[in-house]
């Protein structure tokens, strides 16, 4: 409730043109500042009944590290592979084969971003670039968002694209690159990353499960929705 009363106050500060989320706004104090364009759509709302299971097949007999190894920079890490099915859509081979959107829209935890994506037109954007990396925020991530700020997000789709675009970078970042520093967004900010005793970090975000290869990216789940700077 504290973090939920911190982003409301923030909200009101800057007239309900901010995107605090969750402890990353509570870390950064950044708020974003847009007029509203008014543009009706339910990029936010809950997932369809008939939406896959957000529960993943049960994890291969050789599952993924938790950590990246030293020899093999191309093996996903983190304890969410573990959930990741070992073949067929969702799994790190089937994701290689697929460009960007196509490969995150196999994995259900995901279909919050894939929407978000398609939104805000920059799908098309990502799917054309060759060599980014996404910091990926999950289903859970999203629904941290307070809801006077999701329809904030609703109706201005040039803020959406903003707060998206914070979450790529140019380049396919290894693991061993998000050990200490920073890294220039797509959205013109930077993003802060480390690791502490085998945990990795973006800004506040944990990797959730990392260096997942697509054809022309590398994606990064993560647990947190970023916040731009101002």
């Amino acid at each position: 409730m504290k973090k939920k009363s911190l982003l409301a106050a923030a909200l009101a500060a800057v007239a309900l043109a901010a995107f605090p989320v969750a402890a990353q706004a509570t870390a950064t104090s950044s708020v974003l500042t847009f007029s509203p364009t008014p543009e009706p759509s339910d990029m936010m709302s809950n997932e369809p009944s008939g939406a896959p299971s957000e529960n993943m097949s049960s994890a291969p007999s050789e599952a993924p590290s938790e950590a990246p190894s030293e020899g093999g920079m191309a093996q996903p890490f983190g304890p969410g592979c573990r959930k990741l099915p070992e073949t067929g859509p969702g799994s790190a081979v089937a994701m290689a084969k697929e460009r960007l959107v196509a490969a995150v829209s196999q994995n259900p935890k995901l279909s919050q971003l894939v929407e978000a994506l398609k939104r805000s037109a920059l799908a098309d954007q990502l799917n054309s670039a060759d060599g980014i990396t996404v910091f990926a925020p999950t289903n859970e991530a999203f629904s941290e968002v307070p809801q006077e700020v999701k329809e904030k997000l609703k109706s201005d789709t040039a803020l959406l694209k903003k707060v998206l675009a914070y979450h790529v970078v140019s380049g396919k970042v290894k693991p061993s690159e998000l050990q200490n520093g920073t890294l220039e967004t797509l959205e013109g900010g930077k993003l802060t990353v480390k690791e502490e005793n085998g945990e990795y970090k973006v800004n506040d975000a944990k990797v959730i499960c990392g260096n997942l290869q697509t054809a022309n990216a590398v994606v990064y789940i993560i647990d947190k929705v970023l916040v731009p700077p101002q």
